[in-house]
């Protein structure tokens, strides 16, 4: 239209938002909506707000946790490979695997997924991983928003993020201030890269990043993703898309059963600054490199990208996803009840007064912030001996 003169019949369509699609999305969604649910949920899909039901006569003194974050860059290598139905269950994990860190049962998950064009069958899929990674987590998805933002994103773009409320009793809170020197350290084994480190393994892999490519990625980038790797068994996209590995019921199992003291959700930073999070001033968590072998999926990533291991080991969690550290007394009571769960674990380490600098090599190390009640500056995490080959 020439300037001045006012256009006749401007719908919102024309400014890039399709509300038609976006009510088909909901439509689409709200079966696995439903499914994501718990008795304590109040009202149904489409409200202003979702509706939880905490039933305090339940608890003696409930403290309520919350957590929010988001997906990350793994999203790229989702939309360079056309597949959107994992990176929702990565979403969850990311959320209630922090609220579990404290002992908080995770209550109900709020979704935000920000488009520059709604397609209803590509938000249905997300919403579909959402949900499973709920049902999952045993968590309520009450609600969400899907927010259409034609000019600020491309029409193939999109983010994920989520909060999550749990609760927990105030006198079974876990954290650093109930970690004692003598405490095992009790690995459990990740399901991949999670949802870390994925800047770095595009920047090594995939090559420069190609505006017009799905996700930023080049037809090179995606041929690589597309080509099956004989140590993985799957394609390399497949392998990266893996879904993270969901704790959050197996953690409140041991916490129930056993006299667990913390909990450490491995995620950026690695395995040693993370842990560091959970282990008390004066003292040191030291974890034997000998107890596992990195999965052949870090080994790929390590060599084809030309990653030292120090890098390696303060990006990914080479193997480890979640860390609980508990009485020595129990920790073979606590391999056999997560064994049961179908979690693989292990005996890492142990928890020590001091910093143990005598008998441990300061590859890779982490400094804690102390966050738990009774902290103050943290203590630390170091890591020793070799990996077996």
């Amino acid at each position: 239209m020439p300037p001045g003169r006012p256009a006749t019949n401007v719908s919102y369509l024309d400014a890039g938002v399709d509300i038609d699609a976006g009510d088909r999305a909901v439509a689409l969604m709200r079966g696995h909506v439903a499914r994501a649910t718990r008795p304590e949920v109040v009202g149904s899909l489409g409200g202003f707000a979702g509706l939880f039901a905490l039933d305090v006569t339940r608890y003696r003194r409930p403290l309520l946790a919350s957590s929010t974050d988001g997906v990350g860059t793994k999203i790229a290598v989702a939309r360079a490979v056309g597949r959107h139905d994992t990176v929702g269950v990565d979403l969850v994990a990311m959320v209630v695997d922090d609220l579990v860190v404290c002992g908080a049962e995770p209550l109900f998950l709020l979704d935000y997924i920000a488009c520059g064009a709604v397609v209803p069958e590509r938000i249905a899929a997300i919403v579909a991983g959402i949900a499973l990674g709920c049902q999952q987590a045993g968590a309520a998805l009450v609600g969400g928003e899907t927010a259409e933002h034609p000019g600020l994103m491309g029409a193939d773009d999109y983010d994920l993020a989520a909060t999550g409320v749990g609760v927990v009793e105030a006198d079974a809170l876990l954290g650093p201030q109930r970690v004692r020197s003598g405490d095992a350290v009790v690995a459990m084994a990740s399901s991949g890269l999670h949802s870390n480190g994925y800047s770095l393994v595009r920047h090594v892999l995939l090559g420069p990043v190609d505006p017009d490519g799905a996700g930023g990625v080049s037809a090179e980038g995606r041929a690589v993703l597309e080509r099956y790797e004989d140590s993985l068994g799957v394609t390399l996209g497949e392998a990266l898309l893996t879904p993270t590995r969901i704790y959050a019921r197996d953690c409140l199992a041991l916490a129930a059963a056993l006299d667990v003291h913390a909990f450490a959700h491995v995620t950026g930073g690695g395995l040693a600054a993370n842990l560091a999070r959970v282990i008390p001033a004066e003292m040191t968590a030291r974890l034997d490199r000998s107890t596992w072998a990195p999965p052949p999926l870090f080994v790929l990533v390590a060599e084809r990208g030309g990653i030292a291991a120090a890098e390696m080991e303060r990006t990914f969690n080479l193997g480890v996803g979640m860390v609980a550290v508990l009485a020595d007394s129990d920790a073979s009571a606590a391999l056999d009840l997560l064994a049961a769960r179908g979690i693989p674990a292990w005996i890492i380490g142990e928890v020590v007064r001091g910093d143990a600098d005598g008998a441990v090599n300061d590859l890779t190390e982490g400094t804690g912030s102390g966050t738990g009640t009774g902290g103050g500056p943290g203590g630390q995490a170091k890591l020793f001996g070799e990996h077996p080959r």
